[in-house]
């Protein structure tokens, strides 16, 4: 066997070659073969297959049950040079005495869970769920391989920082939809926080809680949230809970001008060891002021970059120019330039040769670069994860996972 092509020797030494589509798996289709001569036969066989991987055998039962066939007393090291699937009855054991066999060690009970991928959707879902095994596609082994990645869990807090120094690129989308994606799939514990001195919009894009509570309330109390006294439930009176995508959303107050609500770094980092306290994942819909105190701040907690543009070149421009300051400011911000997730979004149905360019002009500056299609949900109103189209929903997990594939590599 070698590859996606493999021989088929049957017990009378018929041989036939098998081969596997695009979308299968050699070895299912070679055991499959065998589960049906041993039902034609009606009686055990064993399967020998030797190829790339060694050499290895199965025990086929007339009843298509499959177990580890027991190897050869005489054959401690299988060949790796054989390129031939074969079968062949089980040897008749003889009559005669024979030593006691020495006991065998006990197999636990308990065994590990098994993280093979199944298909859950289309023709391949339709065949599992009735009972015939069957490989995922490679666009199926590759979803399932992004919710594993947004699913997972850190320890300690982790900040995500969507940045772009131009308004209307899509901050605040970019924000509640890597908040949503996270919270849905890993549990919850998601904070999506404005972190904007003026016309922050975050607010007025998602469900309002209980309380009209806005950073400015959260502030003078933090000193009360971080006792050891303190409750967890205590921080839901200054957040807003997302009742269906299940993060929290900490608002800044769009109608207050810059100046009655300023933040200075020292206010930030208290903030900061709140969110810290009472979230996992942290993720900052940032102003459009590079210059601020808090935007700064926010860069230097910061444990990587979304940065969103439209396909439009002025928002490619200005997300390219944001890149280029990062790594000239200092060393840390030059490593979350280098490591940023763009994020290209069509407002409208954009053509493929714009779109296309804006993509190609970032894939040599950030090692991930994720297209979100047009979806008329995310133009206005609230943003909410179930309401677009499932190539969008998919596009967001993309950009969810390559966000994680970062972070994961400073864990």
């Amino acid at each position: 066997m070698s590859g996606p092509i493999a021989t088929f020797t049957s017990p009378d030494g018929r041989t036939e070659p098998i081969a596997a589509g695009a979308d299968e798996d050699i070895r299912d289709l070679i055991v499959q073969r065998a589960i049906t001569e041993a039902q034609r036969c009606g009686i055990p066989v064993e399967l020998v297959t030797s190829g790339d991987r060694g050499e290895h055998r199965l025990l086929i039962e007339a009843t298509g049950l499959v177990s580890a066939a027991p190897w050869p007393a005489d054959l401690t090291d299988p060949s790796q040079e054989g390129k031939e699937v074969s079968e062949q009855a089980p040897e008749q054991t003889s009559s005669q005495s024979s030593p006691a066999p020495e006991p065998r060690s006990r197999t636990s009970f308990i065994a590990a869970p098994r993280k093979e991928a199944h298909p859950q959707t289309g023709w391949r879902g339709l065949l599992a769920r009735v009972g015939i095994p069957m490989t995922p596609s490679r666009e199926q082994t590759a979803r399932a391989e992004n919710a594993r990645l947004v699913s997972q869990q850190w320890a300690g807090c982790r900040t995500i920082a969507v940045v772009n120094g131009k308004g209307g690129v899509g901050k605040t989308m970019t924000t509640a939809m890597i908040a949503a994606i996270f919270a849905r799939y890993g549990g919850g514990n998601v904070l999506a926080w404005d972190n904007n001195d003026t016309r922050g919009t975050l607010g007025w894009r998602t469900e309002q809680g209980l309380y009209d509570t806005t950073i400015r309330d959260l502030l003078p109390a933090a000193g009360e949230l971080l006792a050891p006294t303190a409750s967890v439930s205590d921080i839901t009176r200054f957040v807003h809970h997302q009742s269906v995508d299940r993060y929290d959303v900490l608002r800044s107050n769009p109608e207050l001008l810059a100046t009655d609500q300023r933040i200075a770094q020292a206010e930030f980092d208290l903030l900061m060891r709140v969110a810290a306290r009472y979230y996992r994942i942290v993720v900052f819909d940032s102003g459009n002021d590079e210059s601020a105190d808090r935007w700064l701040r926010m860069i230097d907690s910061a444990y990587q970059l979304v940065i969103p543009t439209i396909t439009a070149p002025e928002s490619a421009e200005s997300a390219a120019l944001l890149l280029d300051a990062l790594r000239k400011r200092d060393e840390r911000s030059r490593y979350l330039a280098d490591n940023a997730v763009v994020v290209v979004t069509q407002q409208e149905p954009a053509s493929v040769s714009r779109t296309s360019g804006i993509v190609r002009g970032f894939t040599d500056q950030v090692p991930a670069v994720e297209l979100v299609p047009f979806d008329p949900a995310l133009k206005s109103g609230a943003l909410r994860l179930d309401g677009l189209r499932p190539i969008t929903r998919d596009a967001w997990v993309r950009v969810a996972a390559a966000v994680a594939q970062g972070i994961q590599g400073q864990s």
